[in-house]
């Protein structure tokens, strides 16, 4: 090959044109991007001009449907309907848009054809003719008919309606200035409860106040064949109702003692926030093994469902005594008071989580002090229930690489769906270590104070102000370091930044020490443990051997890193024997507990029989450290700071 010797200037000259020549060829031969369509039109806080009529018919139990039908003005043009997205208290895109079906659109009686916004899946476009001054739109909203296909909203015997499931909006306006006026159907004989004004009822037909959309979202409506309501008001300033809907009359059986225990937490949050933000407020609370159970917060009622057992099986509710606090506290801490980005114009706008580990942080925490303070749990119990939270991180890499802040995205990553590896990957960690971080942060305050001040303090400072209001008031971290600084000085974003926005792998236990307690391990099980819902869908050994199996025995989590899974352990198998003793049979005692206890006195591995699809093996776990059942033990001479904080405030 004869070669050419070239200046390098020139040859650079070459190799550059070469390169572009081919970068130009290559570019021409592939695909060009679509173009995206005209984004929807952003939310501008100006009335909506007229009212839009709802009507949702509830009587198809038997298919659970609800029918929608909406008459919404208009004016000739292009219009935009969303169905909403991002729903407050959810803090992810949740809104059931799966579950819409039979959308039909009709102007002067012609049919009026829609178009799905080819990016955004919850808007429709419409055309609307020339003359047409009022659309009406129709559709119904499927409810799941089983867990697994989703969330479970109506049953045979009651329906627990979010408004935000059966309505389309029209785009361009804060949701607080569009109107409703809505009417609901219920089958015969049906009550109902709601924080909305009722204006009339004819038989089974409910009309309500005209509210604007915000508040119609915000107001959801329970209403069931077998009801209850309870008063539990403090006063005539402070208007509070238990409205208890069941699967059945026996669901409804609440004893005096159990109605004062409600009554008393209810006593306790007035004492606690000073002032409440609700011209009344509504517990609507669903006893049902049908319908999905929930805890969604409103500013004026809430949405609680758990087990129809409730009430009539009171000592197996020990672990969840704390849902109506929780969702009761919310009231004040998420509802009145927001994070700024977790405030939306209206609910197609995304919102942003950072601030969860406040929102849902701190209500998580006091939730379980207003729970031991109306005596709805003893302090042993709720100290128990802190150890579990503690030890629940103990064993978690997640936190190697996962800041705690990082969490509160966890909800839009996952939508709760479930994962495998939840020690390795953490969940929505900030609702439980929250509880921690704002232990540590009322024992400090105690500590600094010399026991004069404390979380409480911060609680009627930040939740107290503008007494009897309900409009939403926001809030930046700032905002919460200058309110404990106002409470007692100290350098609280340092604090708070290492344990929220930092690599924190250790467990935060200073709100322990500093309460006058540590975190200790035995082989003691507390009584009510064993009856309570820990134990009610399965058992748990996260803390011993490093998993939990379901009653049929699979295994439903294993902690990464633990002897089980160094034993390669996984989640969905199942365990048919340990130790020769078949898991399940019928008879006394814990097979899988009895193993552990027996391996505490000698050398010899645990063996489980495991079949994972077609095959039936036998594992080995070197293991022969106790049952590790956390507790929280009291540190001699110390102030039992933390006995004052669940104590009832009198």
């Amino acid at each position: 090959m004869r070669r050419f010797c070239l200046p390098s200037a020139a040859l650079a000259a070459v190799f550059a044109f070469s390169f572009a020549h081919s970068a130009a060829a290559q570019a021409s031969a592939g695909p060009e991007p679509a173009p995206l369509p005209p984004p929807i039109v952003a939310p501008a806080d100006t009335p909506y001009p007229g009212t839009i009529d709802l009507t949702v018919n509830l009587t198809n139990t038997t298919d659970r449907v609800a029918t929608v039908d909406e008459t919404i003005p208009v004016r000739a043009g292009k219009l935009v309907l969303l169905y909403p997205q991002w729903i407050p208290g959810e803090h992810a895109p949740e809104g059931p848009i799966e579950d819409l079906a039979g959308l039909f659109i009709t102007g002067n009686g012609q049919r009026i054809p829609w178009v799905r916004d080819r990016v955004n899946m919850c808007a429709f476009h419409v055309d609307v003719p020339d003359g047409v001054t009022s659309l009406d739109v129709k559709f119904d909203y499927l409810s799941a008919m089983r867990p697994q296909d989703g969330s479970v909203q109506m049953s045979d015997t009651m329906t627990d309606l979010s408004w935000n499931t059966v309505v389309l909006y029209p785009a361009g306006h804060f949701s607080r200035d569009i109107h409703i006026l809505p009417t609901a159907i219920l089958p015969d004989g049906w009550k109902y409860a709601t924080a909305l004004e009722t204006t009339s009822q004819d038989g089974n037909t409910v009309h309500f106040k005209e509210t604007p959309l915000n508040t119609l979202v915000d107001s959801p409506l329970g209403t069931g064949k077998y009801f209850l309501r309870e008063d539990l008001s403090t006063g005539p300033d402070n208007d509070v109702h238990l409205d208890v809907f069941g699967d059945n009359p026996k669901a409804l059986d609440i004893t005096p003692e159990e109605l004062q225990d409600h009554k008393n937490l209810v006593a306790q949050a007035q004492k606690l926030w000073a002032s409440p933000h609700y011209n009344h407020y509504d517990f609507l609370f669903f006893l049902s093994n049908t319908l999905s159970g929930e805890g969604l917060e409103h500013h004026q009622s809430s949405q609680d469902g758990t087990r129809d057992n409730y009430f009539t099986d009171w000592k197996a509710g020990v672990g969840e005594r704390d849902l109506l606090a929780h969702e009761y506290t919310h009231s004040w801490n998420g509802k009145f008071r927001r994070p700024n980005d977790l405030w939306t114009p209206n609910f197609n706008v995304p919102m942003q989580d950072d601030l969860l580990w406040v929102y849902e942080g701190l209500t998580q925490y006091y939730g379980e002090v207003l729970t031991a303070r109306a005596g709805m749990r003893t302090p042993d119990e709720t100290r128990d229930i802190l150890a579990e939270i503690a030890a629940s991180f103990e064993d978690s890499p997640g936190r190697d690489w996962r800041p705690l802040v990082d969490t509160t995205n966890e909800e839009i990553l996952s939508e709760r769906r479930p994962v495998s590896w939840v020690s390795y990957s953490r969940s929505e960690d900030y609702y439980m270590e929250g509880v921690l971080v704002w232990l540590d942060v009322d024992t400090k305050i105690r500590e600094l104070s010399g026991g004069k001040k404390s979380l409480d303090d911060f609680a009627k400072e930040f939740y107290g102000i503008d007494n009897g209001s309900f409009v939403t008031v926001t809030y930046d971290f700032n905002n919460i370091v200058q309110a404990l600084n106002k409470v007692q000085p100290y350098d609280w974003a340092t604090l708070l930044r290492d344990l929220v926005y930092k690599l924190h792998p250790q467990v935060p236990v200073d709100g322990f020490t500093q309460g006058g307690y540590k975190l200790a391990y035995n082989d003691t099980e507390p009584g009510w443990m064993k009856m309570s819902g820990f134990r009610r869908y399965g058992t748990s050994y996260a803390t011993s051997l490093g998993f939990m199996v379901t009653r049929d025995g699979t295994i439903a989590r294993v902690q990464w890193g633990s002897p089980a899974f160094k034993a390669s352990l996984v989640p969905g198998m199942t365990l048919l024997a340990v130790n020769g003793n078949a898991i399940g049979a019928p008879g006394p005692g814990d097979p899988i507990q009895d193993a552990i206890l027996q391996a505490e006195k000698n050398t010899v591995p645990i063996h489980f029989l495991v079949r994972e699809g077609d095959k039936v093996v036998d594992v080995g776990i070197d293991y022969h450290g106790g049952l590790r059942i956390p507790h929280l033990e009291r540190i001699p001479n110390t102030p039992d700071r933390l006995d004052d904080i669940l104590a009832t405030v009198q």
